[in-house]
């Protein structure tokens, strides 16, 4: 008789699966809070803007930036979240052998469950990458254009664009682990 790995509940799904889902869901969660946050501020308005050369003032295409790529990063998180959260129900679906349509799903075809997971976690990274463009452009519109200069917003931009992609770099690492288990 042979004996299914600790890892693996069932034939369809394993455990790292449901846990890297669900990491992805929170995750998307989080930042799709933060986006709704980002967009109940007008970047537009001049009262706004803590810069005191107008030569460095950024202009209404910043603004504009700000809420396009706040835009962007919300439907990569929600494309991301809806994958994720389907995938997660179809190997719930398949674990559940009352469910009443289970024999028409069979099982979870993992190279699919694999893809879908691949997805879904470039769409959060896109949402990701997204939301740290429009951080960028509140920064040059709330500090001065990073074309003048301004040390301000040098200040605040560097660690953005180096902390962010770092922690999407761990990021991505996870979920191609969990693709390869």
């Amino acid at each position: 008789m042979e004996t299914a790995s600790p890892r693996r509940q069932s034939g369809s799904g394993t455990s790292i699966h449901v846990t890297a889902l669900d990491a992805i869901i929170n995750v998307n969660s989080l930042f799709t809070l933060a986006v709704f946050l980002g967009l109940a501020w007008n970047p537009s308005d001049p009262s706004n803007s803590l810069v005191s050369d107008q030569s460095c003032v950024a202009s209404a295409s910043y603004a504009e930036d700000v809420v396009s790529f706040h835009v962007y990063s919300f439907s990569s998180f929600l494309f991301s979240s809806l994958i994720a959260l389907a995938l997660k129900q179809a190997v719930r679906i398949v674990r559940n052998p009352g469910f009443p349509y289970a024999e028409l799903l069979a099982h979870v075809n993992k190279s699919a469950l694999r893809v879908g997971m691949l997805i879904s976690g470039v769409g959060s990274v896109c949402g990701c990458a997204f939301l740290m463009m429009a951080l960028v452009n509140v920064v040059q519109v709330k500090l001065g254009t990073l074309a003048c200069g301004s040390s301000h917003s040098f200040a605040a931009v560097v660690p953005l664009v180096i902390l962010v992609p770092s922690a999407l770099l761990v990021y991505v690492s996870v979920v191609l682990y969990a693709f390869t288990r």
